[in-house]
């Protein structure tokens, strides 16, 4: 479950002011809204990249306020990837396995399931450059799902595929959220998106955040 109580964030001269929503443990929310209005501060506020100025952070039931990135266990896809060029496609699936000091068993048993979920068997020892744009996003989004996270966030992911591309990724996301279960906020512009993946969505605005019918999105 994620939860939010009274959050404000600022940065500079943007306040993003008094948000308060509730994800429970399982579900697939959407947060839509127009440009410039903090979605992504909102997701890097929840993982703790930005810090929380007034309210508070809950993960599953526990204050995560002040609590530091790696110790949250929350999965995040940026909207650029984050993809480190110099590791290989396997690399980045042990990535974080291997920062929690797992054995070589359990790395090697997590990566070799991971690759079968998203389809990246046989790109394994492939290097992230010259990957297409869907290959890059199942590589990200394993390295997120790798250490079993109970939620994850994801930002814009799907907005630079093309239309094929994108609908295969919305395949493998209810795959995803069908097999793991894990708890997701996923930001997104498009409608079709919303429609396709979420249970609930969410809208952020000048006046704050509200859930809306999928209905009368857009």
């Amino acid at each position: 479950m994620i939860e939010l109580k009274g959050v404000t964030v600022k940065s500079g001269s943007f306040v993003l002011p008094n948000i308060s929503i509730q994800i429970l443990s399982g579900e697939y929310a959407v947060l839509m809204g127009t440009s410039g209005r903090g979605k992504t501060t909102l997701l890097e506020s929840i993982c703790g990249l930005r810090r929380v100025a007034v309210g508070q952070v809950l993960i599953h039931g526990r204050d995560v306020t002040r609590w530091s990135p790696a110790d949250r266990e929350i999965g995040y896809v940026p909207q650029d990837l984050a993809l480190f060029p110099k590791l290989s496609v396997l690399e980045h699936l042990e990535f974080a396995l291997r920062l929690r000091k797992l054995s070589r068993e359990v790395v090697s048993e997590r990566t070799r399931e991971l690759s079968e979920v998203l389809g990246i068997g046989h790109l394994l020892s492939r290097s992230i450059v010259g990957l297409s744009g869907g290959e890059a996003q199942r590589v990200a989004l394993g390295r997120a799902l790798s250490f079993r996270p109970s939620v994850l966030l994801l930002d814009e992911p799907l907005s630079a595929l093309d239309e094929s591309t994108r609908y295969e990724m919305h395949e493998l996301l209810r795959r995803v959220k069908q097999t793991t279960g894990v708890t997701t906020l996923h930001v997104t512009h498009s409608v079709s998106e919303a429609e396709s993946l979420a249970d609930r969505c969410f809208w952020l605005a000048a006046d704050g955040i509200q859930e809306r019918p999928l209905s009368q999105i857009g």
